[in-house]
Parts: structure tokens; C-alpha cells; sequence
């Protein structure tokens, strides 16, 4: 299942849908919610009826940017009785300075809404206990919305920093020159989320 991030309807996920179903055999399956207007709590309690509607052996979760987090924060609350495992896309785990910069203004901080407000403007100190492994993919092509915002010290994909990406008790993390945004159209990604819901790990 795919879960978008902030601003996204879902529909950007096509074409990398089509590769998993196409090169891995995965019937993909998109949650949607409103990623301004609806609050953690909500969202969490969402996605977990539509996981509970599933009826398959095994259930792999794959979220981009925010929607990473909405998972970690979904299982936390809702243990899945289907094995199967996650891979984040760009999700900063341990908060986003570019998000804090922007909700330092008043417009900002209501375009970002609820769930952001509750999840990425502050630094967390975040873990990943759960037992599904947990795969990471980080972006190092610096062009995005994020380098009008500030300034990144390191790598970044533009609008999330690798660092930021980091969580401990995730079993692998995968850096690859693409943006926050191409990183849903790459081919290589697309190959890699195969290779690590199948075999655990990435590709060399």
C-alpha cells in the first residue's frame, strides 16, 4: 500500500504502481487522505480500517515523505496481523527544517496543516521498535521547493536532508541522486522498493 505526503493526492504514485505490478507482480493499492485539513489521530485511524480491509497474506507499506511517518505512527497504534514489510520515501524522521522554517509564518504554518504540525515541526528523537524491517531511501539531487526555504548544510534531495532521514532500527537506508519528487518516477527506485519488499535488502 502507498501513502502520499503533503500536498499529494496519490495519483503522482502511477507509474511507479505499474512498475511494482508489472516487474514484481503487486496488485498496489493507494491510501488517500487530506493531508492539510485532517488531524495525526484521524489519518492513523484511517489507514489502519483500510489495512483491516485487506484480505491478503502479506502486506508491504511503501510512504512518501510525510505518509512514512503516518505508517510509523499507524503501527505504533494498530498492530497488522499480515506480515510484510516498509520502506520510507524521503521521510524525515527526525523532523524537517524546511518545514519549520515555512510554519514560522502564519500562512505557512496553516498551509502545512494539522498532521505537519504535529510531526515535523519539531526535532524528534524517533525509533523505529516495530518488528517489520524497515528499508530507507533517501534523494541527493538538491533541487526543490525546500532550497528556497534555507540553506542545507549536507546532502539533501531538496526539500528533506539525508540526515533527516535517519532512524534508528531501520535495517537499511539508500541514497540516490533524485529529487523529493523524481524520486517516485525512477526507474531505480522502483527497482530497489522491489528488492527490498522481496529480498530484505537492497540491490548492490
Amino acid at each position: 500500500m502507498y501513502v502520499h505526503g503533503l500536498w499529494m493526492p496519490g495519483v503522482e504514485s502511477t507509474l511507479l504502481a505499474r512498475r511494482l505490478a508489472a516487474e514484481r507482480g503487486y496488485l498496489p493499492l493507494v491510501f488517500h487522505y487530506r493531508s492539510v485539513s485532517d488531524s495525526m489521530d484521524a489519518v492513523t485511524a484511517a489507514l489502519q480500517r483500510m489495512l483491516s480491509r485487506i484480505e491478503a497474506p502479506r502486506v508491504h507499506l511503501l510512504g512518501h515523505s510525510l505518509g512514512g511517518l503516518l505508517i510509523l505512527r499507524c503501527l505504533e497504534r494498530y498492530p497488522m496481523a499480515q506480515p510484510g514489510r516498509v520502506l520510507f520515501l524521503g521521510t524525515p524522521c527526525g523532523g524537517s527544517a524546511a518545514a519549520r522554517r515555512f510554519g514560522a509564518w502564519p500562512l505557512g504554518r496553516r498551509m502545512l496543516g494539522r498532521a505537519v504540525s504535529q510531526e515535523l515541526l519539531g526535532e524528534r528523537q524517533r525509533r523505529w521498535e516495530l518488528e517489520r524491517e524497515l528499508g530507507i531511501i533517501a534523494g541527493t539531487a538538491p533541487w526543490g521547493l525546500g532550497r528556497l526555504l534555507l540553506k542545507f548544510a549536507g546532502a539533501n534531495d531538496g526539500t528533506v536532508a539525508v540526515s533527516e532521514t535517519a532512524i534508528p532500527g531501520a535495517k537499511s537506508r539508500l541514497c540516490l541522486p533524485v529529487t523529493h519528487s523524481s524520486m517516485l518516477l525512477s526507474t531505480r527506485v522502483a527497482r530497489e522498493i522491489g528488492n527490498f519488499f522481496e529480498h530484505g535488502c537492497f540491490g548492490p
